[in-house]
């Protein structure tokens, strides 16, 4: 294993480590992922990794699933280095810089799909990758214009499972519904409305979409009539709603174990 000490903190192959912070992405659509646990999972899949810069204690430790991988720059440094490196305190002792997988087409995808529409949380999209990936929903189906699965903090709240599920971010909501019903999914809304039917009696078919909204505002109207079914989770009286991660992570379970 050829690693390189840094000598000079303006080598620019390590000024990416400073650029890209939580959802910001380059050209060649390069990412940061963080933390022993998320990078690991990343060097486990096909995901192409550019560099590593992580303390001699990683390399250490984890220097046999290092050398599985051809990558190009091994980059080893005291923990206080890299934190100069970054611009603020890290508390873990490994970095990798990647690139984003190519997106799968929508008629690729798999037959049980989680999509989300207007969601702001970073951590909401890290935590739904994980729930999907743990429960067997294959593939994860978002806006292009919110945060992306691979950005640095959701992919520390998925803890790199995003790395197991086929992403497609779409452009237009009404056009990409459209698409799936062709292909012949039933489209599932997740919202409490007065014609929305109880988890507990849903029909689930082979192929389905499981829509979430917006954390505070839900799914718009216009959207809700786009889709085939609204679907709620039953609560007690005076409680509207779960966290969406909650909720999806509910809703996931039981329509894997009752399609």
């Amino acid at each position: 294993m050829n690693l390189t000490e840094i000598d000079n903190l303006d080598t620019p192959s390590l000024e990416i480590y400073r650029q890209l912070r939580d959802n910001a992405f380059s050209e060649d659509n390069s990412f940061i992922a963080d933390s022993p646990k998320v990078v690991n999972m990343l060097l486990e899949t096909a995901v192409e990794v550019k560099s590593i810069l992580a303390t001699k204690t990683y390399y250490e430790e984890f220097g046999t699933l290092v050398r599985q991988k051809e990558i190009p720059l091994l980059y080893v440094a005291e923990k206080k280095v890299i934190e100069k490196i970054v611009g603020h305190k890290v508390h873990h002792n490994v970095m990798m810089h990647g690139i984003r997988p190519a997106e799968t087409p929508l008629d690729a995808l798999d037959d049980t799909i989680i999509m989300l529409d207007e969601i702001t949380s970073t951590e909401n999209i890290g935590s739904i990758a994980r729930s999907a990936a743990a429960l067997g929903v294959g593939s994860y189906l978002l806006p292009k214009h919110g945060p992306h699965p691979y950005g640095r903090r959701a992919l520390r709240v998925s803890m790199g499972h995003v790395s197991k599920l086929k992403v497609h971010c779409y452009d237009d909501i009404f056009a990409t519904l459209k698409t799936l019903k062709a292909n012949g999914y039933r489209i599932f809304a997740a919202e409490v409305t007065d014609d929305a039917t109880p988890l507990a009696e849903i029909q689930v078919p082979k192929k389905w979409v499981l829509l979430m909204g917006h954390e505070g505002r839900g799914i718009s109207p216009e959207v809700l009539a786009a889709c085939d079914e609204a679907v709620r989770i039953e609560m007690e009286p005076g409680i509207r709603s779960f966290n969406v991660g909650v909720a999806a992570a509910i809703l996931m379970y039981q329509f894997k174990n009752r399609g």
